[in-house]
């Protein structure tokens, strides 16, 4: 109450209603050490009502974590350890950025994912993964689409080592829940596979006994509804829209502590009593991650390969070996398939790269060869079959990116992006280096017509800050996209994938391969001096190639530049810049798609300016200009201008 109130901002509601069982969970059940947030084998906990952040902060500043007092009275304020919504990086304790509704409950099935596939394939008697998931989502949460794909996936899968608070209260900003929120919660979970108790939310002893039958629940993940109330203890407006989204106001702040037996100074008042039942997490802590490191040492004696596997992996390690075993592919491919042969090149190089597809692994060649899926009866299994939940999908490669130990890739075809953008934008928000691999990339796709070709699609993923999409134009590129990826700690990485083939135009020295630049002179113009640019990428690189053949022979010396990726290029020196792309020269970009934010490189554009249309790919892309001779027509239309 005192740190909303202070910032003038807030949701007070949530953490006042929800205390009880966050109490019963952090004190009675919750594994961690506060003074190593980041120890392995912890529990996790995700606040999925992100906008209920005060509870989250309150909780970790009360365990012992390196989160002030002093900070939580600078809550929402610029530049503090507790800003509004829970982010990740930002505040210790924090497992991932929360705030969009649905978001954190799906993140969290990717927590899930990870633990049970490394439980899997490296415990061998001794548990050293061993476990929980834990969180609390909201009725918001459970009205987002996303929270139900995701609950579907879990469901399947059988996590069982998933648990999730619902703090049912009935209450949103518009009003009562029944307004437009009218279904039994409860037996959809259960439809959807999950183990579901309904509690008294403001007993602690209720919700206690909950947890422990949820964790004697082995084979089903667990929604625990506990009905609740918003703004418990506030006189005039507990169970209320009103405690959701504002301060309480100073009055009353003052009759809600009367009423709960909370003295009235000093503000922030914490009980002595209280803390020191919550500090209790410090020694308990301490002495659960002492026994994870005997049995981590029987582990490492007993298996001495596998454990060095796993602490690299821990350690975000990934080793020199699949560096070695990026192939260099010379044939005419499609990128797509390019793609494929990488992961499999180097998937026996990184046991703990996991991934797999929106019910597209066939067309986006993701499938990694002789593995099992991950299934209930197979949790080994390296192949994740996500169903056609993209959304969910591509929360949950972050989840299990995050989760640590684990690196995840998503597929889909790149059209569908626009169903999984808030995960991609939290995935950048967050420094995570999730892998998103997004197929049949342009009108080159073809017969499957304008609902299918991505055209805005590129352009609004460039505009992601920290966000790192790369469109290779070859087989070679398409390994630098993975080698880029996978060496990245603090971002996202997104690969544009042909349908279509293309021809090996690129250098085969992967391992040193000036794409890694974002942008490179592919082809230089003769004699050393431009009169012209073409920038390019993906399938299109080799049309500019074929169109400066064309220019050159007419006297116009032309470099080709190949431009796989905005964002390594923009982290680049402008000295290399500024030699790839010299000020004044004209410049053409050339790429089947929206030519909004070119103009920072060009002054031209072979592009597209509306939908595509139906048919054989190489015709779609003749119908609409993308042949050498209009790529030399809008060339000479520039160079006349």
């Amino acid at each position: 109450m005192d740190a909303v109130q202070a910032a003038n901002s807030g949701h007070p509601g949530m953490p006042m209603g929800t205390a009880p069982l966050a109490y019963a969970l952090w004190t009675k059940h919750f594994r961690h050490n506060p003074k190593n947030p980041k120890w392995f084998n912890r529990d996790r906990f995700i606040l999925s009502a992100g906008h209920g952040s005060m509870l989250l902060y309150s909780l970790l500043h009360l365990t012992g974590y390196d989160l002030s007092l002093d900070d939580l009275k600078h809550f929402r304020q610029l530049g503090s350890k507790t800003p509004g919504h829970p982010e990740y990086r930002h505040t210790v304790g924090v497992e991932t950025t929360t705030g969009p509704l649905g978001q954190g409950f799906a993140t969290a099935v990717g927590f899930a994912i990870a633990e049970k596939y490394l439980a899997e394939i490296y415990n061998k008697g001794l548990e050293i993964i061993d476990h929980y998931t834990y969180g609390i989502c909201s009725d918001g949460d459970l009205m987002e689409g996303v929270s139900n794909e995701a609950a579907s996936l879990a469901g399947h899968l059988e996590l069982g080592k998933l648990i999730f608070l619902y703090d049912s209260n009935h209450i949103t900003i518009d009003g009562r829940t029944d307004i437009a929120f009218s279904e039994d919660v409860a037996a959809r979970f259960e439809a959807l596979g999950w183990h579901v108790k309904q509690v008294d939310g403001l007993s602690v002893a209720s919700v206690d006994r909950a947890l422990y039958e949820a964790k004697a629940e082995t084979k089903k993940p667990s929604l625990i509804v506990c009905r609740t109330i918003i703004g418990y203890g506030s006189p005039n407006k507990s169970d209320s829209p009103k405690s959701h989204g504002s301060a309480l106001g100073d009055k009353e702040v003052e009759l809600s502590k009367q009423a709960l037996g909370i003295p009235l100074e000093p503000k922030f008042y914490i009980a002595e009593e209280a803390l020191e039942e919550y500090r209790k997490a410090i020694p308990r802590g301490q002495d659960l991650e002492d026994a994870w490191n005997d049995t981590f040492k029987k582990y490492a004696d007993a298996f001495p390969e596998e454990s060095k596997v796993l602490r690299d992996a821990i350690n975000d390690d990934l080793g020199k070996n699949w560096l070695k075993a990026l192939p260099s592919i010379s044939e005419k491919i499609a990128t797509r398939a390019s793609s494929g042969k990488v992961i499999n090149a180097i998937a026996s190089t990184l046991p703990t790269l996991i991934g797999g597809s929106a019910d597209l692994a066939e067309s986006n060649n993701t499938h990694i060869e002789g593995s099992a899926l991950f299934q209930p009866e197979t949790p080994g299994g390296r192949n994740l079959c996500f169903g056609i939940r993209e959304h969910a999908m591509a929360a949950a490669i972050n989840g299990i990116t995050l989760h640590g130990a684990t690196r995840a890739y998503g597929a889909s075809f790149l059209i569908f992006t626009d169903y999984c953008r808030p995960a991609l934008r939290l995935a950048a928000l967050m420094g995570c280096p999730s892998i998103f691999v997004f197929t049949h990339d342009s009108i080159g796709l073809g017969e499957d017509g304008p609902t299918h070709q991505p055209i805005e699609q590129l352009a609004s993923l460039r505009a992601i800050p920290n966000f790192n999409l790369m469109r290779p134009a070859d087989g070679n590129e398409t390994a630098v996209c993975w080698k880029m990826a996978l060496q990245s700690k603090d971002h996202p990485t997104l690969m544009a994938l042909t349908r279509q083939g293309l021809p090996a135009l690129t250098p085969a020295d992967v391992q040193n391969h000036p794409a890694e630049k974002g942008a490179y002179i592919l082809a230089e113009a003769s004699g050393g001096s431009p009169k012209l640019i073409l920038v390019a990428t993906g399938s299109e690189v080799s049309l500019a190639m074929s169109a400066r053949d064309q220019l050159e022979k007419y006297g116009t010396p032309t470099r080709v530049v190949s431009f796989p990726s905005w964002f390594l290029f923009e982290r680049q020196s402008g000295e290399y810049r500024n030699s790839v792309l010299p000020r004044g020269i004209p410049t053409v970009s050339v790429e089947a798609a929206s030519p909004f934010g070119w103009d920072r490189y060009a002054q031209a554009h072979v592009a597209m300016t509306t939908f595509g249309a139906s048919g054989k790919g190489e015709d779609v892309m003749r119908h609409f200009g993308f042949t050498p001779e209009n790529v030399v027509a809008v060339s000479n239309e520039l160079l006349k201008s």
